[in-house]
């Protein structure tokens, strides 16, 4: 599947009185949840980096948010699993935003308009969609409201629609080349693998030999033939696997014994996130340690140079 999300209005803008450029900071992530609901008290600090940064704009893509049964893909949406989700992302983005609330309302009243302003300032949803079991999000600081900015699209995949692996990988490649938005980022579950032998990707991923492992990466092998996906880029990759580990735990499951005729499949990187277009630099690509499925997340950051016109709302 393929979601087009626009990032194009952060409100309703009914006039322009000004025109620049701004950069804006870009937080992207993907995880592949297999199905698993979280608890109640799950925190995500860690993962969307909220504790030491905060953002201009965060999108966040799930994939697997609802085991991928029969009765789930031909039934009714759960959407009360990616409103839960909305809550956790919400409650994360914005705890230390009510904090400052709180502190300024204790402040003194000699404090300025515009930093009470910056205190109270908060992060909401701008779109959010779900198809089956992918769930994606754009989350902006309040104070984009009042911004047109043209930050490109998101394309979030996962799956291949059911068909064959190639067929469904020449349909993404299709898809993706002819988007024209100046600014694309695609993350998902991509799903490739390594083309080595399970026993020899083992071993190497034991020797963490993450260079010869990633000389025979299915995707970068697609690059670096320039067979498809040409003029997207892909941050170097320096983590470990992302898949598929033991759930609540750091080891790989090929390392535990499963139950008999069971698949144990070899690690790979199967969770990507790349980009496309002019004014757009990735500064950070990297893998976060939460256990709660057989797939890390992956998150990056990314500067965006985007015109940007200042309007008044509704």
């Amino acid at each position: 599947m393929l979601l087009h999300a626009a990032i194009r209005q952060g409100g309703d803008l009914v006039a322009s009185t000004a025109a620049w450029e701004r950069i804006e900071r870009v937080f992207a992530s993907t995880w592949n949840v297999g199905g698993i609901m979280p608890s109640d008290d799950l925190d995500l600090d860690d993962w969307l980096d909220t504790k030491d940064n905060f953002y201009d704009i965060y999108v966040i893509g799930f994939q697997e948010i609802v085991p991928l049964n029969a009765r789930n893909v031909l039934g009714p949406k759960k959407s009360c699993i990616s409103a839960k989700w909305k809550s956790l992302i919400a409650a994360a983005l914005n705890k230390n935003r009510v904090i400052e609330r709180a502190d300024s309302q204790q402040a003194s009243t000699d404090n300025s308009a515009m930093e009470s302003s910056a205190q109270a300032e908060y992060f909401s949803c701008i779109m959010s969609k779900q198809m089956v079991g992918i769930f994606t999000s754009v989350w902006a600081r309040s104070s984009l409201k009042s911004f047109h900015s043209p930050f490109g699209c998101v394309i979030h995949r996962f799956g291949y629609h059911g068909l064959p692996r190639e067929q469904g990988k020449h349909s993404m490649y299709k898809k993706a080349e002819r988007t024209s938005d100046p600014q694309v980022v695609l993350l998902g579950d991509l799903n490739y693998r390594i083309s080595l032998e399970e026993t020899e990707t083992r071993s190497l991923v034991k020797a963490k030999n993450w260079a010869i492992l990633l000389e025979n990466d299915q995707l970068l092998f697609e690059f670096s033939r320039g067979r498809h996906f040409e003029g997207w880029q892909e941050g170097s990759i320096t983590f470990s696997p992302t898949y598929k580990y033991h759930p609540n735990s750091d080891q790989y499951y090929w390392c535990f014994d499963g139950a008999r005729g069971e698949k144990k499949r070899a690690p790979a990187w199967c969770d990507r996130i790349l980009w496309h277009g002019k004014g757009l630099k990735q500064v950070q690509y990297e893998t976060c340690n939460y256990r709660l499925s057989d797939h890390r997340p992956v998150r990056a950051v990314f500067h965006a140079e985007c015109d940007v016109s200042e309007g008044t709302q509704k």
